[in-house]
């Protein structure tokens, strides 16, 4: 039988071979955080990365978007650093306040995205007009562009709920899709859909 290797362990239990970052106090790392350490942005995103990767998960329910605002968070913290005083609170509960309006940020951005869309795309559907500009042809131009190069499922949920004005609900039973899946293709499609847009400039509708 194998001899059973055995890890030496300091008396706090974080094993002796482990990174020195490892074995500090919050509010040590917290000061060394504040304080401009150039070793500290790793250590502290490794102690409160998965916290905060979950709030922004579970508010999100995205896990790429969970992933940005992540790593967004603790960009923000590094260069926000001065306004963090160790004295009037923990760095942890520093972090999740800054993840939270991360959160709202990106809920917003969400938003912005899906009504730009879907004023773009209500403006499609109705086709030109004596009074459309130049550019409102070439926005509908853009969209129609960018609506096709959409994964085939993105692309039919958002046409069936731009053009045929099908709630998801509606979308799932035509399909035969779960429910869950519809609205999954959907966020994806109005995020991806709604950067190209912003790409292109297409915005002002409903204004």
């Amino acid at each position: 039988m194998a001899a059973q290797q055995v890890t030496e362990r300091a008396p706090d239990g974080v094993p002796l071979w482990a990174p020195a970052w490892e074995r500090l106090a919050d509010e040590e790392l917290a000061a060394r955080f504040a304080a401009g350490d150039e070793a500290s942005p790793a250590a502290v995103y490794h102690r409160w990365g998965a916290l905060v990767y979950t709030l922004a998960q579970r508010s999100l329910g995205d896990v790429r978007e969970a992933e940005d605002v992540t790593q967004t968070v603790f960009l923000a913290a590094w260069r926000g650093r001065a306004g963090f005083a160790p004295e009037r609170g923990a760095l942890g509960a520093w972090l999740v306040g800054i993840t939270r309006r991360k959160i709202a940020d990106a809920l917003s951005a969400r938003t912005r995205r899906a009504e730009l869309v879907a004023a773009a795309g209500a403006r499609m559907s109705v086709g030109p007009t004596a009074h459309d500009t130049q550019s409102a042809v070439l926005d509908r131009v853009v969209l129609g562009e960018e609506l096709a190069r959409l994964p085939a499922a993105q692309r039919r949920v958002l046409t069936l709920a731009f053009y045929d004005d099908l709630t998801q609900t509606q979308i799932a039973e035509l399909t035969g899709w779960p429910l869950g899946t519809v609205k999954s293709h959907a966020r994806r499609g109005l995020q991806r859909l709604g950067r190209c847009l912003e790409e292109h400039g297409v915005q002002g509708y409903g204004e």
